[in-house]
């Protein structure tokens, strides 16, 4: 009796939970030739519109899928009436998209129990235990067209000149120049393997040779080395909960295949493969 009355209460507890809900979603919001428009619909229509209606401000956004829906409702009563939907082929396009709605939903539901946060956390922990560590230096550079501009340029780098003023001054470069040749933080293989290997030698506060790429003559000033570091769980969790859905989705389908019988129809069977003969006995 107690249990009975546990489970009552239990199931009023949800009901009345969900309630709002529900009556949130059935709030009638327009009316078109007596067909009601809910806010249910409202969703639905957002929902299949996505991105055409993303970048909306709310406002607007309310009013497009209002009068989407409108026009919706309207063509749809019109093609009813002309018994557009009686044909043969409207009722293969209805299956097959009931078909493809019910293939949607359950592998979202599904998926969705996939992407937990403890999920999340431990593919985030696996694959941090697994990354090496990568080297980043910090570090400036002048670029000059000829090898005695460089030399000219590291003369006046010896003798004391800021390094920094010299760049802005001397380097050809346009995207550092202005900032006195700094380059920021990069890994090795963002940069021309003759720069990069120059500048990955460099101890802090070094300045290189002239080096020569593709580019031109380079002076390279190393500001500092760092191990490059890891994004934290935060930042890349909406991604890591995208792979999961996928891969849970990706999983189900192959598991519904292996358990299904499929027959190709439209070619013919392969020839069963004979079996090995048996060795000769000795």
């Amino acid at each position: 009796m107690v249990s009975s009355r546990l489970a009552t209460l239990s199931l009023g507890l949800v009901l009345a939970a969900t309630a709002p809900a529900l009556a949130q979603q059935d709030k009638p919001v327009a009316k078109v030739d007596g067909i009601t428009i809910t806010e249910g619909d409202l969703k639905l229509a957002e929902d299949d519109l996505g991105e055409r209606t993303a970048q909306m401000p709310e406002e607007r956004k309310r009013e497009e899928l209002i009068n989407y829906l409108v026009d919706l409702k309207l063509g749809a009563k019109t093609a009813a009436a002309a018994k557009i939907g009686d044909g043969p082929e409207f009722a293969k396009r209805l299956a097959y998209n009931r078909d493809k709605l019910l293939l949607d939903e359950y592998l979202t539901t599904e998926a969705k129990k996939a992407a937990t946060p403890e999920a999340a956390k431990k593919l985030f922990d696996d694959t941090v235990k697994a990354m090496k560590p990568e080297e980043e230096v910090h570090a400036r550079h002048i670029l000059v067209p000829e090898e005695a501009e460089a030399k000219a340029a590291l003369e006046r780098v010896k003798k004391g000149e800021d390094f920094a003023k010299v760049a802005a001054e001397l380097s050809k470069d346009p995207g550092s120049g202005k900032e006195g040749g700094d380059l920021g933080w990069f890994a090795k293989d963002r940069m021309v393997p003759e720069f990069a290997e120059a500048a990955f030698k460099l101890e802090k506060g070094q300045v290189s040779e002239p080096v020569k790429s593709q580019f031109g003559w380079h002076v390279i000033k190393l500001e500092d080395k760092r191990s490059k570091p890891l994004p934290s769980f935060d930042e890349v969790k909406p991604q890591i909960d995208q792979y999961l859905v996928r891969k849970a989705q990706q999983d189900l389908i192959v598991a519904l295949r292996e358990k299904a019988k499929v027959e190709r129809l439209d070619k013919p069977a392969a020839p069963a493969t004979p079996a090995p003969a048996e060795p000769k006995k000795p």
